[in-house]
């Protein structure tokens, strides 16, 4: 289901609920209410979320990327070494 449709459907239900009793009309707008914050919250954690993996597979891609660096200098100096050594 997409986002924006959902947001049109709970806001063309709170606009249906303004005709019901008022002690009815403003329990189910409080639960709307709460559950439209609910998915604000949840897609604000969504975005967190999807930032930390961002960063997480930056880091990754870092580290074997220093890694490779590291491997091929101590192959380098181990052959200085053994050249030296001859």
């Amino acid at each position: 289901m997409d986002q924006e449709f959902f947001e049109e459907k709970l806001e063309e239900l709170v606009r249906e609920l303004g005709a019901l009793p008022d002690s009815t009309h403003q329990k189910l707008l409080e639960i709307a209410n709460q559950h439209k914050d609910n998915q604000k919250k949840l897609k604000n954690s969504l975005c967190a979320l999807q930032d930390s993996l961002d960063y997480l597979r930056i880091s990754v891609k870092y580290l074997i990327f220093d890694l490779e660096a590291t491997r091929r200098e101590n192959a380098y100096l181990k052959k200085l070494l053994e050249e030296k050594q001859e």
